[in-house]
Order: structure tokens, then C-alpha cells, then sequence
């Protein structure tokens, strides 16, 4: 995942929230074929996360690192659990400086290392022969905070045990209490755009009740 940032810009949004979406709707994909409750390991080396935030310069691009996902599925009653965790530290901008700040003033990726999603939820179907539109509602932490969120996810067809996803989805982070990225000669916007791409492989745990 690359990352390019403009002035300090607001990593903690990709954290997982991101990240943590596309895994939900993995494990779903593979719970409607199989009929019975499975699980899907995101696969940290091939998911990336990256964020865009808009200021009166140009819009600013990063990423952060997924360090875990895992995600159980029931397909009978759509109920989610495992939890899909990024790294707040490892948002990079390219910049030192800028990264600098944004660690210490904004994200204080110091005091909390880890951006969680925990999804709860999941509805929708997915097509073995096209792409389907799947959505996954849960709870985001960032900056040691809850937020509910729902987020809509386009999923791939599995391949074998091997599944994609991909979302897009907006993180009002100054409404959510982290500070404003804006300074006295730039302003930024209060809301970061998020995208995620996510690959996991499904893991088939016991059949269906």
C-alpha cells in the first residue's frame, strides 16, 4: 500500500474501517455457497488500505497497514463476529514531518496503537458467476472511540478458497472528535474518504444449523 498525504492528513480513518469491511464480506460470499457457517483469514500482504482528504491545496493520499482480520459468518441469520485490526502506527504520507504530526497531534497512534472493526452483520447475497453487492454493519474504533457503521461492499466470485472484496465509504472524523487536520494556512476537509481493497481466504467451519 502507497500513500501520498497533503498536509496533515487524517491516517487513523483507514484503519480498519476499511480494512475491517472488506473481511466481513468475504466470509459471507463463501457461507451462501456452502450453506453452513465459515470463516475467512484476511490476508495482510495482499489488502490495502488507503485514505484521501481534501484540502484548499490538493487532496492529500495515505495508507495504513492491516495487521490481523478474522471473520465468522453465520449464513442463516446474517450475524458476524472476529474483528479486522490496522496498525494506527503504520499510517505513512511520504512525508516525515507531516507524518510526524499526524501520529503525535491527530491520530496519537502512541496512546492507540490499534484501529478495530468488529463486524455484527452482513446483508446481502453473493453471485458465484458475477460481482455482487454485499453490506456489512458493525462497530468502528478509532482514537478510543465506537462508532456504528454500515458500509457496502463489492465482492468477486470465489476463486477455489480465495475471495476479494472492495469498499468505499466516507469517515466524518472531526464529527467523531479527532482533530482537524486545518491549520492556519491550510484548511482541510472534516470528513476523509476511505477505500480498502481486501483479499482472505475462506475457511470452512461446520455445517450449517
Amino acid at each position: 500500500m502507497r500513500i501520498r498525504l497533503s498536509q496533515l492528513v487524517v491516517a487513523w480513518p483507514l484503519r480498519g474501517l476499511c480494512a475491517a469491511l472488506v473481511f466481513a464480506i468475504l466470509v459471507f460470499s463463501s457461507s451462501i455457497a456452502c450453506a453452513q457457517e465459515t470463516a475467512v483469514n484476511l490476508d495482510p500482504a495482499q489488502t490495502t488500505i488507503e485514505f484521501t482528504l481534501d484540502t484548499t491545496l490538493h487532496a492529500v493520499h495515505g495508507t495504513f497497514k492491516l495487521k490481523s482480520g478474522h471473520i465468522s459468518f453465520d449464513p442463516a441469520t446474517g450475524k458476524a463476529s472476529g474483528a479486522i485490526v490496522v496498525d494506527a502506527a503504520s499510517g505513512d504520507s511520504d512525508n516525515e514531518s507531516r507524518d510526524k504530526k499526524m501520529h503525535q497531534q491527530i491520530l496519537e497512534s502512541q496512546k492507540y496503537l490499534e484501529i478495530v472493526f468488529t463486524p455484527q452483520h452482513v446483508k446481502g447475497g453473493v453471485n458465484p458467476q458475477r460481482a455482487s453487492e454485499v453490506e456489512v454493519s458493525g462497530v468502528f474504533r478509532i482514537h478510543g472511540q465506537d462508532h456504528d457503521i454500515t458500509m457496502a461492499f463489492s465482492v468477486q466470485p470465489p476463486t477455489g478458497d480465495k475471495v476479494q472484496a472492495s469498499t468505499h465509504f466516507s469517515v466524518p472524523y472531526v464529527q467523531w472528535g479527532i482533530k482537524s487536520a486545518s491549520t492556519f494556512l491550510l484548511h482541510a476537509s472534516d470528513t476523509v474518504e476511505i477505500e480498502v481493497h481486501a483479499s482472505g481466504q475462506l475457511i470452512p467451519t461446520g455445517p450449517h444449523r
